[in-house]
């Protein structure tokens, strides 16, 4: 049975091209901001801010994997780079060790030192700048909607193996 597809109307066209629009170029710009100010892209500077976040600053590959939504063979890529580069050491979890945790160096805490100013700034000036304050609280309020909406059929899935991160 084909049903008709619920089409977008004409402000939530404008409403969804805005979003894929400012997405892009944000992601592009905080991506140049961080390359030609810290040597690093967004995508690194995500990941050692979610492991800067934590106790220890510890995480399992497969948290961090599903934190920041990506397979966790990218992550291991990932990872495997910023440990070259001395800003993440993997260990064997003692308790399991089926699992490996990626942990924050002293240099990867230094590094996010140096780079956070910067990117807090660009951040600021591409974002919170252009907004009012109630303009703030109603981007707080759409982002947390539609986080919780796509939790929710996440956790409703069939196919939860189907999320990325969740791959191998």
């Amino acid at each position: 049975m084909t049903t008709t597809p619920r089409w977008l109307n004409p402000e939530e066209r404008r409403a969804w091209l805005a979003y894929v629009q400012f997405s892009t170029h944000l992601s592009d710009h905080l991506n140049r901001q961080l390359r030609r100010d810290a040597g690093m892209t967004h995508a690194d500077y995500t990941l050692l801010a979610h492991l800067s976040s934590v106790k220890d600053h510890s995480l399992t590959m497969s948290e961090l994997a599903e934190r920041l939504k990506i397979t966790r063979s990218r992550l291991t890529h990932a990872v495997t780079r910023l440990q070259e580069a001395g800003y993440v050491d993997r260990r064997e979890d003692p308790v399991n060790r089926r699992n490996q945790h990626a942990v924050l160096t002293p240099a990867g805490i230094s590094l996010l030192e140096r780079a956070a100013p910067g990117h807090v700034e660009a951040v600021r000036r591409a974002v919170f700048d252009a907004l009012t304050p109630e303009q703030v609280t109603q981007f707080a309020a759409i982002g947390e909607a539609v986080n919780t909406a796509l939790q929710r059929m996440d956790a409703d899935s069939d196919r939860q193996e189907a999320l990325p991160w969740r791959r191998r």
